[in-house]
């Protein structure tokens, strides 16, 4: 007979859209056929065919290893399972200048659409209707293959929130919830459209430089194959991959908040795009992400955010009238945006999604809130730090010398790529912070400030937050 899940796609599809803390599904993809994804499947079907690889060091050091301070190579995934493995074979090949001891390797943001374009039968292969999504499969998810030691930086995504199912291998996820976001440090240097990165390295905090670090309180879960984590949206995120070998495939799904997310975002690229266009070009400020081709005009920007005002206002028209805010209003807006990355790329963007403050947003589930969500074998919340717990269906991590992450039990994991020329490192507000001493005059502190330090205030979330509210009710006047 068939496998009985132990929720419902209705059921599943109400949990996902009203829990706002991470929690890990169990038994619910055990007739997949995604589940047998690993490595070694998906390269004898993609025939040959390369991807590109991130790479970056696994020394940890305190600065995060942002994408734009990696390299990046064109390998078939039969090249990379021979250099993670440590073959000769792959001494000439396109990992040759890397050595496995001092490197890992990243297929991260590969979008399911693209990579199979020419086998489409295997978008069937990814349910997501078993979570109350009909229609969603592979065309509409994310690939990501890595070694151990692979890691996507600190960041919170601003649109949706992230179903991940992991295939092969663990990877440990950090997460933070959005009433964090002040003590991790928000930062839009590096520049992508909908991730707001954190410039706290999760791996090796440095204290010194960022000391509200402490006050942040992670939930740390290790994610095994055949689990999916639910990442509930403006949640920061950190993940690493920690055993050799790991496949995992996500879905960013669509939230009604997103079109006031996108006004937000349509700000940011403006003053991003305008303030940095017009400072001197330097060979250590590369702000660009590899997932963003070029900046775009002042004039494209604009009309990037009158699109999505206007897209915006049209949905809270037809909430008014008592109609659903139709998706084929994205979509339009979507097959004319100049600003490109991730989920919409593949046409999957999510309906709206809105930064806000964080001493207001996501209060708290109270706890007879809490008692409805069908908790337990199944569904396994993802607790805080701090917190331990002996009963049934719960993940316990402490605090390790009041610095440390550390992980007691646990369970399962989880961006997109677009072909770009490599960047260098690193951001000028990062290297002039280092090189202020803690005990300088102010004198010195205020002529050592760069556009980064200012952008990090003015690109706040808090502040675009603000600044849309009044831009969208000038709009209504």
């Amino acid at each position: 007979g068939e496998d009985v899940k132990p929720f419902t796609p209705e059921k599943t599809k109400e949990i996902v859209m009203s829990l706002q803390q991470p929690a890990v599904f169990c038994n619910m993809v055990d007739d997949w056929p995604a589940l047998h994804w690993n490595v070694k499947y998906l390269s004898a079907v993609l025939e040959g065919k390369t991807i590109q690889f991130r790479l970056g060091l696994k020394t940890v050091d305190l600065v995060p290893q942002f994408e734009t301070s990696c390299n990046y190579v064109e390998a078939t995934l039969e090249e990379f399972l021979a250099w993670s493995c440590g073959q000769p074979s792959c001494l000439s090949g396109p990992f040759s200048c890397y050595d496995y001891s001092k490197y890992w390797a990243y297929a991260d943001y590969k979008y399911i659409a693209r990579i199979f374009e020419d086998k489409p039968e295997i978008f069937q292969d990814v349910r997501w209707s078993d979570f109350g999504f009909p229609g969603r499969s592979g065309k509409e998810s994310t690939l990501w293959i890595g070694s151990e030691g692979a890691n996507t930086p600190c960041h919170l995504d601003s649109y949706g929130c992230n179903l991940v199912l992991q295939v092969q291998g663990r990877k440990r996820w950090h997460l933070f919830p959005p009433g964090d976001t002040s003590f991790l440090y928000p930062t839009r240097i590096p520049y992508e459209e909908s991730s707001i990165f954190s410039k706290v390295n999760i791996a090796n905090p440095d204290l010194k430089r960022f000391p509200e670090f402490r006050n942040s309180t992670a939930h740390v879960v290790t994610l095994s194959p055949g689990q999916v984590l639910l990442v509930p949206r403006h949640w920061w995120h950190y993940v690493e991959s920690i055993d050799p070998v790991t496949v995992s495939l996500n879905s960013w799904i669509e939230l009604d908040a997103d079109h006031e997310a996108r006004v937000e975002e349509a700000i940011t690229r403006m003053l991003v795009c305008a303030i940095k266009s017009a400072e001197n070009p330097s060979d250590g400020d590369l702000w660009l992400n590899p997932t963003e081709v070029e900046a775009t005009s002042h004039e494209i920007n604009l009309q990037y955010l009158n699109k999505a005002v206007s897209a915006y206002l049209k949905c809270q028209e037809a909430s008014v009238s008592g109609q659903v805010c139709s998706s084929s209003i994205g979509a339009k807006q979507r097959t004319n945006a100049p600003c490109k990355r991730k989920r919409r790329e593949v046409g999957c963007e999510p309906e709206s999604c809105t930064l806000t403050t964080q001493e207001c947003d996501f209060p708290t589930p109270k706890a007879e809130e809490l008692q409805k969500i069908p908790f337990g074998p199944h569904l396994i919340q993802v607790l805080p730090q701090s917190h331990k717990t002996s009963g049934m269906g719960a993940v316990a991590v402490e605090r390790v010398d009041g610095d440390l992450l550390h992980e007691n039990e646990g369970e399962h994991f989880g961006k997109l790529h677009c072909k770009r020329k490599r960047l260098l490192t690193s951001n000028d507000c990062e290297i002039a912070a280092h090189q202020m001493d803690s005990d300088c005059s102010p004198c010195t502190s205020q002529t050592a400030l760069s556009t980064n330090d200012l952008l990090d205030c003015l690109v706040n979330p808090r502040v675009i937050s603000l600044v849309a509210q009044l831009l969208l009710e000038r709009m209504r006047v």
